[in-house]
């Protein structure tokens, strides 16, 4: 094993699994066959990393779960569920930096050819759906399945085929 790997309390490690250092895996968390972890990875606590789930060089903070064939490049995750499929693009296509655009028009040089998402906590993204390199979403919102998101989402929001929407939050 690895000595760069720290796995916490209570966590599980299937076998089949692939873990390469420094990787940090938090109590209680669990990592199903066939997951790949390729290292500069943080998993918190409560987490799943599922089968056949990819992740590298990110974080996912406590309680977020990828529970099947998902892959997380270079990416920020609150507490998230990702859909069956789900895959954080973090490859820009040119040969150029990533740029973030905000919906008032500003642009940030992120000064990266590789940078997956940030998602805020409560983000859930459907089966199959896909985020551009670069995407922000905001806290407590939707990616619809078989959808692609890209630029920096509002919080609350619903992303479909047709556009973005505002969800209503009940509370």
């Amino acid at each position: 094993m690895d000595v760069n790997i720290y796995l916490g309390k209570g966590s599980i490690i299937e076998p089949g699994a692939l873990i390469k250092g420094p990787t940090y895996i938090g109590d209680n968390t669990e990592v199903r066959q066939g997951a790949y972890i390729r290292g500069d990875v943080l998993i918190g606590n409560k987490c799943i990393v599922g089968h056949t789930t990819e992740i590298k060089n990110s974080v996912m903070l406590g309680n977020s779960k990828a529970g099947h064939f998902a892959y997380i490049g270079d990416s920020i995750l609150g507490a998230v569920n990702l859909g069956a499929g789900t895959k954080l693009a973090n490859l820009k296509m040119t040969e150029s930096n990533i740029i973030i655009k905000t919906s008032d028009g500003r642009a940030f040089n992120t000064g990266l050819r590789k940078l997956g998402a940030i998602l805020g906590d409560g983000v859930e993204t459907g089966c199959n759906s896909v985020t551009s390199p670069g995407v922000i979403m905001g806290k407590n919102s939707l990616l619809y399945p078989n959808t692609t998101a890209s630029g920096v989402i509002e919080d609350n929001s619903i992303i479909k085929k047709s556009g973005v929407v505002k969800r209503k939050i009940s509370g």
